[in-house]
């Protein structure tokens, strides 16, 4: 279970006082879908972010099952939250090893299997070197449906068991959409997310 107790969240204290986050307290349960809708600006990705331990709340404590987040070492942290966000990044690298950050010690075999599971394998398969061409410096040769892709392989290969999705089907055209819905949807399932 993920817990948020009494999250505010102020991004630079010194020059502004204002709220990203103010006194917001959520609870969700293993194995648990929850949706955070909201307006531009309203907060919705400062909660990944802080889920993922990208940066700690001003006030209020998060606890993953039932240990406040900042007691667990980051890298165990890490290792149970699979993320999917609208802005992808890669490095400059092989697709191959793209993929396998999810899982440093991931096979050949296992990474193919979750490029085809995250509907990315045809489109590696038709790029000049397949699992080896290299990926320009945060995926800047690659679309934006294609560096979604990769980030759901990505995910998949790592198979944790909380999924942070945060718009990851914004600003695409409705092809690739499709196409990254259908991989999220063998993401998801039995995971918190």
């Amino acid at each position: 279970m993920i817990r948020l107790e009494n999250i505010t969240k102020i991004y630079n204290e010194k020059v502004d006082d204002t709220k990203a986050l103010d006194d917001v307290s959520l609870k969700i349960e293993d194995g648990e879908f929850i949706s955070v809708m909201g307006a531009s600006g309203s907060g919705k990705s400062t909660v990944m972010k802080l889920c993922a331990r990208f940066y700690d709340p001003t006030k209020g404590r998060i606890l993953f099952g039932g240990v406040p987040v900042r007691e667990i070492e980051p890298e165990k942290l890490m290792s149970r939250i699979s993320m999917v966000f609208q802005d992808v990044y890669l490095f400059q690298d092989s697709i191959r090893n793209n993929i396998r950050f999810g899982k440093s010690d991931a096979t050949d075999e296992e990474i193919v299997a979750a490029a085809k599971k995250a509907c990315c394998h045809d489109f590696i398969m038709h790029l000049p070197y397949g699992y080896d061409t290299m990926v320009g410096e945060g995926g800047c040769t690659l679309s934006g449906g294609e560096k979604q892709r990769l980030s759901i392989a990505r995910a998949m290969l790592k198979d944790a068991q909380i999924v942070l999705l945060d718009e990851a089907t914004a600003s695409l055209d409705p092809e690739n959409e499709v196409e990254i819905q259908k991989a999220i949807d063998t993401l998801i399932k039995g995971r918190t997310v």
